[in-house]
């Protein structure tokens, strides 16, 4: 980008979250010299696309944390927002500190089940810890609850990391992956997994979850099912469930929320009603999938619409297009779709299963990946 915006002491963007979207928009706003506080509980970015590999493949996990203070140095603060002041401008932190805003990007993301997410507020180093300990797990059978994209990703990580593992997947639909994916790609998902021997139980959910230990060896657990079908396990791993987090913003926000708790935003991406005040990645009600792909877009557009916002040019509207979502199913396959077109395994395998996007993290944070 190289340029930089001139800008008088007035301006200053606050980011809540330092997921895809927040860093993104962290990493432009710092390459236009715009001063910005980066606000996470955390103190790494962590890149999660790669969670699921790192709960089976020992020493991928430190591939996944990055941190945000050698990043952002003195721009970025960790600790908790507990509210937002939208008369003063003021986002107010667990320390009792407030932080003024010029410009306000919401960009808190989602909340989910272990391995996929990670939102314990614990250090970077037992963050990695936590996934080496699941990674050395030796439970020669495991049942994975959830047949959306990150549970058929985690059976197929296992089966590719440890083939003899006997896994077994229970979805409540009849069809894997996620809804807005062609017909084409989730069969060939399904195709896979049997492929690859994983037992599938399809319209079917599990009835005594509630009983089961998760993420950790426990010998010999009854997985039951509402049809009546029982699964013996040494491990269970939950993929279902993501949530929108929205705790730092509902209260401020209470009339622009969604039924799920993301934020009713216009096409600039501006929160309903406030032109100073944006929302990115999953808290923003855009009718399209959650994903990090989308976060970044997303980043893109209301980075520009700060900058022309500041210098009196027209805003950036967000349209969202045709459907790119890559299935990484194994180190060595995948399917999915670019802009609604099918794709297969060779160019799915080099784009993102080898290395599921970890190098293009650390080089865009500008840091060297760990060996």
């Amino acid at each position: 980008m190289g340029s930089k915006l001139s800008v008088d002491d007035s301006v200053r963007v606050v980011i809540i979250g330092g997921g895809f979207g927040g860093t993104a928009a962290a990493r432009q706003l710092k390459s236009w010299g715009i001063p910005f506080i980066l606000v996470d509980m955390r103190d790494a970015f962590h890149h999660n696309v790669g969670a699921l590999r790192a709960s089976v493949e020992s020493g991928f996990a430190k591939k996944t944390f990055i941190s945000y203070s050698v990043t952002f140095e003195e721009s970025f603060r960790q600790a908790k927002v507990v509210g937002i002041d939208l008369l003063r401008q003021k986002v107010l932190l667990n320390d009792d500190e407030e932080l003024f805003y010029s410009h306000l990007i919401l960009a808190t993301g989602s909340d989910g089940p272990f391995p996929g997410k990670f939102n314990q507020i614990i250090d970077m180093e037992t963050a990695i810890q936590t996934y080496e300990d699941m990674a050395k797990e030796k439970s020669p059978r495991i049942v994975i609850v959830g047949g959306g994209a990150a549970g058929v990703e985690m059976a197929a990580e296992i089966k590719t990391e440890y083939p003899a593992k006997e896994i077994t997947l229970i979805h409540s639909k009849i069809a894997l992956a996620d809804v807005e994916l062609l017909p084409s790609v989730r069969q060939v998902v399904k195709e896979i997994l049997l492929r690859k021997e994983v037992r599938l139980l399809l319209s079917d959910r599990v009835s005594n979850l509630h009983m089961l230990t998760l993420n950790r060896f426990q010998e010999n657990m009854a997985v039951k099912t509402e049809k009546g079908t029982e699964v013996a396990a040494d491990m269970v791993i939950l993929c279902t469930g993501i949530k929108i987090n929205s705790s730092a913003y509902s209260s401020a926000f209470e009339d622009k929320l969604a039924s799920n708790g993301a934020l009713k935003v216009n096409q600039y991406l501006q929160v309903e009603g406030y032109d100073n005040i944006y929302a990115i990645g999953d808290c923003a009600d855009v009718k399209e999938p959650k994903m990090a792909y989308h976060a970044g877009l997303h980043a893109n557009t209301v980075v520009a619409n700060i900058i022309n916002s500041l210098t009196q040019k027209p805003l950036k509207t967000y349209q969202p297009g045709s459907l790119t979502f890559l299935l990484s199913m194994g180190r060595n396959d995948g399917v999915g779709q670019i802009n609604g077109c099918y794709v297969g395994r060779l160019l799915v395998t080099i784009a993102k299963s080898r290395d599921l996007f970890v190098s293009k993290s650390w080089k865009t944070m500008g840091q060297t990946m760990p060996c």
